[in-house]
């Protein structure tokens, strides 16, 4: 769903979305995101899924250390709270924006600029829930997404993050043309070598014409060459990424 990165890219984008559910943003390595956002209805499933889960954990814990007295019930009141408080910050920062229930239902947590989830931001989205559930059933919460165009709640506004529906990559079809490899003329970053690998893998689903405006962008490894051998450049030297596995394994994590 996104415009020059395939973080999110996904069959999805075979169909047309809801524009009210767009946001654009821009990551810190150039590339322009088109992040769909989740409404109230597929969050309240999510946390359902979350809270029956969390139920179940804490049911048959309770079978289990009620056998052993007053400990037991201590260790029960501990499994609480870390089920209660630590579950999701947990899983949102160690699973890639998503507990259980919101990987269930193709839902994913990032940072306002497209960026991964970190401890401080989930930290902060998660312990605002207790304001977010007053007087009941999430209902400020609620409220709040109600009266922004992004479907915040306000432990969303405080922390600065986002939740859009998870998109997954496709492989990219390959024609022999596009099997060729170069090594990159100088030594790239992280950054620049992730950005390359994801403008390979999204190249495809591109027209000639958007791929090489898109390589205009990457100009110090394509000089002055023109739109479609531009292209073709950066695809061989994705390919040379690729081929050793540079960075291969963590385009989908980056999200």
């Amino acid at each position: 769903m996104k415009k020059g990165c395939p973080v999110l890219a996904t069959n999805a984008e075979k169909t047309i979305p809801r524009l009210d559910t767009i946001r654009r943003v821009r990551t810190p390595e150039g590339c322009e995101l088109e992040l769909r956002l989740a409404g109230g209805v597929v969050r309240a499933r999510a946390w359902i899924i979350d809270f029956l889960l969390r139920l179940l954990i804490l049911v048959g814990c309770a079978f289990v250390l009620s056998q052993i007295g007053r400990l037991g019930g201590a260790l029960l009141f501990l499994l609480y709270f870390l089920l209660e408080w630590l579950y999701p910050v947990v899983f949102e920062v160690l699973c890639q924006g998503a507990t259980p229930g919101k990987r269930f239902s193709g839902l994913m947590v990032l940072r306002d600029d497209g960026t991964s989830l970190d401890w401080s931001a989930s930290v902060a989205r998660n312990f605002l829930r207790a304001v977010d559930f007053l007087p009941f059933c999430y209902a400020f919460g609620l409220v709040t997404m109600g009266l922004n165009r992004e479907n915040k709640r306000l432990g969303d506004l405080l922390a600065g993050t986002l939740v859009v529906y998870r998109q997954t990559m496709t492989a990219p079809k390959v024609t022999d043309d596009d099997r060729k490899e170069e090594v990159p003329p100088f030594a790239l970053s992280e950054a620049e070598q992730r950005a390359l690998i994801e403008y390979r893998l999204r190249a495809p689903g591109f027209s000639r014409a958007r791929a090489g405006e898109l390589a205009r962008l990457a100009s110090p490894l394509i000089a002055d060459l023109p739109p479609d051998d531009a292209r073709d450049r950066l695809i061989h030297l994705g390919n040379r990424l690729l081929g050793r596995g540079a960075l291969a394994a963590k385009t989908e994590g980056s999200r």
